[in-house]
């Protein structure tokens, strides 16, 4: 029971699986570096503080992967793809 409403939830159009499919041309550089520093200076807060907030800290780690990952998809789509369509071009 419990695995169909996850499953539910993930596959549903407005879940979380839709941060992951969203059209690389429609990525903003700024926010994704924005995400990520936000992710990695958070990481470093919670580590600073006593006592040590092992809960804040994954989940912002959680949150700056996602922004590397995005802003690599970014990366691969505007410069690898216009790349390979220049060589065919020649």
């Amino acid at each position: 029971m419990a695995t169909s409403k996850l499953q539910a939830l993930w596959n549903h159009p407005a879940g979380p699986k839709t941060n992951f499919q969203k059209p690389p041309e429609n990525i903003s550089y700024l926010q994704q570096i924005a995400v990520t520093c936000t992710g990695m200076i958070w990481c470093r807060c919670s580590t600073v503080i006593t006592p040590k907030n092992w809960n804040l800290f994954s989940v912002n780690v959680a949150m700056a992967a996602t922004g590397v990952y995005q802003l690599s998809r970014k990366i691969k789509y505007d410069y690898v793809t216009e790349g390979e369509a220049a060589a065919e071009n020649e």
